[in-house]
């Protein structure tokens, strides 16, 4: 395997060229190499006894969909890996259906039995990666993603005697990535990527009905192919004597000329201009108020109509500049003195959180609660009226007081 790894380094080196930019494009990617898988132990009857499955080296492949934000990238993936059961280890519980055979040390302690079979996971993870070195030469990066995976397990002493295990499990799975790409052309990348996978909680069923716990490892040289479906292509500019060059720094200098003498003009604001030119358009004046808006009785939400007037008041607030904004909130006779301030508080905090939300500062406000100390229409005490049930919005030093 280490002379694999080496091999691909030395000849996706030498088959780099420059490439355009990755940054900012979709990609797809196979990729496929040997595998080892680490021996797993699983926990009989949550621990009354072990089995160690012992695997032979296997392989991994798989596809990617990503997207390179630069330093970054996010993928998709699916893989499959698969490796060969070599030999079963278990103690006495472990095993109480296999007999010690030749290669067994006990029947009673640990037995250690020849056996076949495969042990295979399909995996759907999201990975993140980031980047380190030229987009058009070795670049390495190093990451990691998380997914679920399906391990299935199958292994039997030999084929006249009950499977072991024939079970699969479905689960959380996660991995560690890292390694090196470079460009074959201008759509095109070849590289090396290690993967550590390890499938968490893999819980399957043997022959005799019971629960074995463990998890899945394997390590993974994987060699990859990318296509990249085009990146941003470098900004091109114009130079001030119409020829188009990819680095603006390359336009030639202009030469210095003595500036024509233009007509201008003075605009209201002071600025002065060229007389063919347009003067800005002069800002509305800030009308102050007030905005009435009125409310249901014993009601302290924003009616539609009542938001219509506020949405008015906003837009009138941008003619203002920064003036002071004040609530002025009010209620009708129909209740006690004391309750109705409270009211024309609660109706003040509404109309204040409307302003907020369409961008005033909360700085710039400032309220008073008159209850019905101030009647816009007089009535005898207890009178419900809608024109007394009311905030008024104003702008400007002690508006609205």
């Amino acid at each position: 395997m280490r002379k694999l790894v080496i091999g691909m380094a030395m000849a996706s080196t030498a088959l780099a060229t420059p490439a355009l930019a990755r940054d900012g494009q979709w990609y797809v990617e196979l990729g496929g190499g040997p595998m080892i898988i680490q021996d797993t132990d699983f926990d009989v009857n949550d621990g009354a006894g072990t089995i160690k499955v012992d695997t032979k080296e296997g392989y991994d492949f798989g596809g990617i969909v990503g997207y390179d934000f630069g330093a970054f990238r996010l993928e998709a993936e699916a893989s499959w890996r698969e490796g060969d059961v070599d030999a079963l280890a278990a103690d006495a519980v472990g095993f109480p259906r296999i007999p010690a055979g030749p290669n067994s040390s006990s029947t009673t302690a640990a037995a250690v039995v020849d056996a076949a079979g495969d042990v295979n996971a399909l995996s759907f993870m999201v990975n993140g990666l980031f980047d380190f070195g030229p987009d058009d030469g070795l670049q390495g990066f190093f990451g990691g993603g998380v997914g679920v995976a399906r391990t299935d397990i199958h292994a039997y002493r030999a084929t006249t005697e009950p499977d072991v295990y024939d079970d699969s499990s479905s689960g959380l799975a996660w991995q560690l990535l890292a390694g090196v790409r470079a460009p074959l052309s201008d759509s095109w990348d070849a590289g090396l990527r290690y993967r550590m996978f390890t499938a968490e909680n893999v819980d399957i069923v043997d022959s005799l009905g019971r629960s074995n716990e463990g998890k899945l490892r394997t390590h993974s040289i994987l060699g990859t192919l990318t296509y990249n479906f085009g990146g941003e292509p470098a900004p091109e500019y114009t130079c001030w004597n119409g020829s188009t060059v990819s680095d603006l720094a390359l336009c030639p200098a202009k030469p210095i000329e003595k500036p024509p003498v233009t007509p201008t003009q003075t605009c209201w604001n002071g600025a002065v201009i060229p007389a063919t030119a347009t003067c800005p358009k002069k800002p509305e004046p800030c009308k102050t108020g007030p905005y009435i808006v009125f409310f249901e009785w014993d009601k302290s939400d924003i009616t539609p109509d009542a938001a219509t007037i506020l949405n008015n008041a906003v837009s009138q607030y941008a003619n203002c500049g920064t003036a002071a904004v004040m609530l002025a909130g009010h209620a009708d006779a129909s209740g006690s003195k004391t309750y109705n301030v409270g009211l024309s508080e609660r109706r003040n905090e509404s109309v204040r959180a409307y302003l907020n939300s369409r961008g005033i500062p909360d700085a710039r406000i400032s309220s008073e609660a008159f209850g019905e100390s101030q009647l816009r229409v007089p009535t005898d005490d207890g009178v419900r009226e809608l024109q007394n049930r009311r905030v008024e919005v104003s702008y400007g030093p002690n508006a609205g007081m």
